[in-house]
C-alpha cells in the first residue's frame, strides 16, 4: 500500500525527546513521570489483551506467538514489558539516541526486541495483533496520517491502545503550568493546543477504518498516584479495532 505521508514526525520533537535519552531508565530523572505512569498503562493493557483474547488471564506471557508494534517506543519503557509478555515485538522511535539506549538496555535485560529508528508511515511490516502509542500523538504533525498508518499495520483481528493528554483548562495546569516546573515533566515537552480530546481521536480512529471498544481516564490522586476512573480531563487510554461487518 502505498504511502501518502513519508513521515508525521516533528524533528524538532524527535531532537527533544533524543535529548533525554541517557537518563530514560533512571525513575529520578527526566522521564519520571513515565515511570510513574507505566505500571497503570500496564495494567489497562493487560485488561485488554485479556479481554480481546480470552483464556490466558493466568498466563504470564498472554502475547505469546503474537506479533506486537510500540510506536514512539522512547528508550523501551513499555517494550520491555510486552516482549517479557510473550510478544514478538518491534518498537519504533524518531530519536536514534533513543533506540541506542533502548538496544542496549534490552541486551542487558536477555530481552530480543526489533528496535528501530524509523517512522511508522515508512514501516513495511503489516498485520501486528497489538499496536500500541502511548503519549506520541501529541507530538507528530498530522495526527490523521499517524493514525491511519496504526490503522494499516494492524491485523484484522489486532488490538490499537493508546494513551494521551486530553484538551482541557486542568490537563494545561497539571502537565504544564505544574508539571513542566515542578512535576518532573522536562520543559517544552507539550504544546497543549495539540492535545486530542476523545470526542476529536475517535473521529480519526473512525475516519481510519477503526471502532473504539473503550476510552477510559488515567487521573492522579495524591494517596494512590496515578489510577485509572472515569475522569478523562487529564489524560486518558483508548482501545480501538478494526470496524466489524
Amino acid at each position: 500500500m502505498a504511502n501518502t505521508v513519508s513521515s508525521t514526525i516533528d524533528p524538532r520533537e524527535a531532537a527533544h525527546f533524543g535529548s533525554m535519552a541517557a537518563d530514560w531508565w533512571d525513575p529520578k530523572g527526566s522521564s519520571a513521570m513515565l515511570h510513574k505512569l507505566n505500571p497503570v498503562r500496564l495494567r489497562y493493557i493487560r485488561d485488554a489483551i485479556d479481554r480481546h483474547w480470552p483464556g490466558h488471564s493466568h498466563s504470564f506471557r498472554p502475547l505469546a506467538d503474537r506479533r506486537a508494534l510500540d510506536v514512539g517506543c522512547g528508550a523501551g519503557l513499555l517494550s520491555e514489558p510486552l516482549a517479557r509478555m510473550g510478544a514478538k515485538l518491534t518498537a519504533l522511535d524518531a530519536a536514534e539516541e533513543n533506540i541506542a539506549v533502548a538496544r542496549s538496555h534490552a541486551e542487558g535485560q536477555g530481552l530480543s526486541i526489533d528496535y528501530r529508528a524509523t517512522p511508522v508511515e515508512q514501516l513495511e511490516e503489516t498485520g501486528f495483533d497489538l499496536v500500541t502509542s502511548m503519549e506520541v500523538i501529541e507530538h507528530v504533525t498530522d495526527p490523521a496520517a499517524f493514525i491511519a498508518a496504526l490503522a494499516e499495520r494492524l491485523a484484522p483481528d489486532g488490538l490499537l491502545i493508546l494513551s494521551t493528554p486530553n484538551r482541557t483548562p486542568l490537563s494545561r495546569l497539571a502537565m504544564i503550568t505544574i508539571g513542566e516546573s515542578i512535576g518532573g515533566i522536562p520543559k517544552g515537552t507539550h504544546d497543549w493546543h495539540k492535545f486530542l480530546n476523545p470526542d476529536e481521536l475517535t473521529k480519526l480512529l473512525e475516519d481510519a477504518g477503526l471502532e473504539v471498544t473503550d476510552s477510559t481516564g488515567l487521573s492522579f490522586t495524591p494517596a494512590k498516584g496515578f489510577i485509572l476512573s472515569s475522569n478523562k480531563a487529564i489524560n486518558y487510554l483508548l482501545t480501538a479495532r478494526h470496524r466489524q461487518g
